[in-house]
């Protein structure tokens, strides 16, 4: 937990290190699957390193991104690895929880987590504060590498009684990921 779970210390720094190098994979694929679109406004919950909010700020040139992670050791790395996007308030980072998050009602177009969902206190609560945070319509993309002690079993019945639709399952060699939909207002 000290190294990848919730960074801290020296183990934590060393332990974003070796993330930035293993998740950048799947990040990739699973930033992929979601879609994402230039003028997107989009959330990584649990950004470790920042190496996939580096790819999304590439990939939203007139969106906005936004990070949220529990480690300080994280949130150093991922301001430091996003520096100059940070100065061009194009991306914001903070040090906070997925049950918590700092973020206004129907905030977010898209929302990523990559190996992040299974050391959350409590999925079912996380994934309702980010649907909560994430516009109508808006798309969900929770991606697990192999190594990431987390099996496919049960995402979509958390995903579906968190409030989303659509949910389901990607495979490939990279890992697996779970994709859903905030309903469209009525």
């Amino acid at each position: 937990m000290r190294a990848f779970g919730r960074p801290q210390g020296f183990l934590g720094k060393l332990g974003g290190v070796i993330m930035a190098r293993m998740n950048a994979d799947c990040g990739a694929w699973v930033t992929d699957l979601l879609e994402v679109r230039p003028g997107d406004d989009v959330l990584e919950v649990g950004f470790g390193p920042g190496v996939i909010i580096q790819r999304l700020a590439d990939l939203t040139p007139s969106g906005h991104v936004a990070g949220i992670d529990q480690s300080q050791e994280m949130l150093e790395q991922a301001s430091v690895r996003n520096a100059a996007q940070i100065r061009g308030q194009r991306v914001d980072l903070k040090c906070g929880s997925v049950e918590s998050l700092p973020f206004n009602d129907n905030s977010f177009d898209k929302v990523i987590a990559i190996n992040s969902m299974q050391v959350w206190p409590d999925a079912k609560l996380g994934l309702r504060e980010v649907c909560r945070v994430m516009t109508p319509g808006g798309r969900i993309a929770l991606g697990f590498t192999p190594y990431s002690g987390r099996r496919n079993s049960g995402l979509l019945e958390i995903l579906t009684e968190a409030g989303f639709v659509e949910a389901h399952v990607v495979e490939s060699a990279s890992g697996f990921c779970a994709l859903a939909t905030k309903p469209p207002e009525r």
